[in-house]
């Protein structure tokens, strides 16, 4: 079979794409973990439907209605196809990763984890992957059960096998970790959580948007991200679940759209994935993350997910001249997109603060991810992250902005000691 060539980034082409860049100086935004920008066509996609159909779905037997409603669930099938997931009515539309974990909390958790059972986490879960297991460890009496890492920033496998027991309900996993980059060996994770009955829920919000993952070859139970993470607007997240789990959850919420019928005391529901979709959806930001979809796969996954470790690999190295700092997380090639890091002596608010007069953006605290940051004995990191349109030169600014930082800061703490 004819293997097609490999067509990496045009990544001058793709920064015209995106207006905030177009200034002087441009702006080196390193916060790709927490939201990416938005193109224009994803933009013009969403202006599209404000100015020309802007209608509701699935109810209005009218021209624009019918378009809207074509419109949205063509962005189902884009993302069905974009993680092949068997058929578009397996993904559910939600608000962000968040929402779609707390949905599987709250409507298969409450269905089938019991008091003595074990939710099994790992130490690098961000939030959003923490607290709904929390919050449902906490009304059902399950326990919670934690793989820690390696100093190399690693899950360390060597506890997996005495944490995986018949007592396991589920398995709750980030698939990269947005503090350290780790990308996690995912697939052994699943198969070893299915031997002994258990149910694995991704968190895929770091790595959907950034190489490409396939539901079926995972054999993932559940798998979220977020649309603000991928090009696509806020308030827009997916929902990926298995056929026969998501037709055997209760609903989530309770409204319109999701039912068949309404009595008085009792009511039936839709079809999937309208059960899940109660109310008026974010119709125009489902839209923008179906356009979104088109615009990372146009780009090439493949090829955004070797130019961002090239940017990996190069700002390790460069970083790694600076004196006193610290790198935290594993090597570059098992890693995604990711670089956290510490400067000695320098809170990283104050680094993040420096470098925003410079026109670099970076994050500065503790990710949402509290218990990782304890476990690297650390109060918050400095992170930066990286997309489509960051290039080497986002890379040497970052360097010479934290080499003026530090001495900027150096002199500062000179003066408040004399």
């Amino acid at each position: 079979m004819h293997t097609p060539q490999f067509r990496p980034l045009d990544v001058e082409s793709i920064r015209k794409d995106f207006p905030i860049f177009a200034t002087t100086p441009p702006l080196a935004f390193l916060d790709n973990a927490a939201s990416t920008q938005t193109p224009r066509p994803v933009v013009e996609a969403m202006d599209d439907y404000y100015d020309t159909y802007r209608s509701n779905i699935h109810r209005g037997i009218y021209r624009i209605s019918e378009e809207a409603t074509a419109q949205y669930e063509r962005a189902r099938e884009k993302v069905a196809q974009l993680v092949n997931a068997p058929r578009a009515r397996q993904i559910i539309f939600t608000r962000n990763t968040t929402e779609s974990i707390n949905l599987v909390a709250y409507s298969w958790g409450s269905a089938n984890i019991q008091e003595g059972d074990e939710i099994v986490l790992t130490v690098m879960e961000h939030h959003s992957n923490l607290v709904p297991w929390q919050l449902m460890a906490q009304r059902t009496g399950a326990v919670l059960r934690f793989m820690e890492i390696t100093d190399e920033g690693l899950l360390d496998f060597t506890q997996l096998h005495d944490l995986l027991t018949e007592k396991t309900k589920l398995v709750a996993v980030g698939h990269v970790s947005n503090v350290l980059g780790t990308i996690n060996p995912i697939q052994s994770i699943i198969m070893a959580a299915h031997a002994v009955g258990a149910k694995v829920v991704v968190d895929a919000a770091q790595s959907v948007p950034h190489f490409q993952v396939d539901v079926q070859q995972l054999d993932c139970d559940f798998l979220a991200f977020s649309g603000h993470k991928m090009c696509g607007p806020t308030g827009i997240g997916v929902l990926y679940g298995k056929l026969e789990l998501l037709e055997e959850m209760p609903p989530f919420l309770g409204g319109g759209s999701m039912i068949r019928s309404v009595e008085r005391d009792v009511s039936s529901y839709a079809e999937l994935p309208a059960k899940f979709e109660a109310g008026t959806p974010s119709i125009a930001e489902a839209i923008g993350l179906g356009h979104a979809v088109d615009y990372i796969t146009q780009a090439n996954l493949a090829a955004l997910q070797v130019h961002e470790q090239e940017l990996l690999k190069y700002a390790h190295n460069r970083l790694q001249e600076i004196e006193g700092i610290t790198l935290y997380g594993p090597a570059p090639h098992q890693k995604a997109g990711v670089i956290s890091f510490n400067m000695e002596g320098i809170h990283p608010h104050d680094v993040a603060g420096v470098l925003d007069t410079h026109d670099i953006a970076i994050r500065a605290g503790h990710h949402c991810a509290q218990p990782l940051m304890k476990r690297l004995d650390v109060i918050a990191t400095a992170r930066a992250s990286f997309y489509l349109y960051n290039t080497i030169d986002d890379v040497d600014r970052l360097y010479e902005g934290l080499c003026r930082t530090q001495k900027l800061m150096t002199r500062s703490q000179r003066r408040r000691a004399e």
